[in-house]
């Protein structure tokens, strides 16, 4: 398993903007590493009593970011927002591969890029139905947003890859 190079906060950046998407890079990459790193059998088993899996919890940040930038940031309608969930816990269909995830959350990161590069972090997001009748939130906002989810995720994976077996920590 190789990681991307971490982000220190003494590497120069040239902005918020290039330092939120320079996290949020390296906190997605890593979660696909450690995740990819593992048997399939570990990626679709769960070894906790919440009972989700690693390839769960993969499919849920690509939704994570959907919700945030695209439903939310963007007011874009998105026909299954919450398509991660089945039952009213994560879901991944049999059929559905590491592979196919991977590039899916990553589709989604260029999307997030894009997103972020073309707009000022101040800007405030158009309204929707993700922000349940609260005003919407800025840009700068949704991203710290995301960034606390993927580093609280994959905080979430390292244990599980240690308790498969798999690749720890940073």
């Amino acid at each position: 398993m190789t990681l991307p190079p971490f982000v220190s906060p003494t590497d120069p950046a040239a902005g918020r903007a290039d330092l939120f998407l320079r996290y949020l890079d390296y906190y997605r990459e890593s979660a696909l590493a450690k995740a990819s790193a593992l048997p399939e059998d570990a990626l679709r088993s769960s070894l906790l009593p919440s009972g989700w899996t690693p390839l769960e919890l993969l499919k849920h940040l690509r939704y994570v970011e959907l919700r945030w930038i695209e439903w939310g940031f963007e007011g874009t309608a998105v026909p299954e927002p919450w398509g991660d969930r089945r039952d009213d816990r994560w879901y991944v269909a049999p059929t559905e591969t590491v592979d196919e995830v991977a590039a899916e959350l990553r589709a989604q990161g260029a999307h997030t890029r894009a997103v972020v590069e073309g707009h000022d972090l101040a800007a405030v997001g158009a309204p929707g139905p993700r922000w349940d009748g609260a005003p919407p939130a800025t840009l700068e906002r949704v991203l710290f947003h995301l960034l606390q989810e993927y580093a609280r995720h994959v905080g979430h994976l390292d244990i599980v890859a240690e308790l498969s077996g798999g690749p720890t920590g940073e």
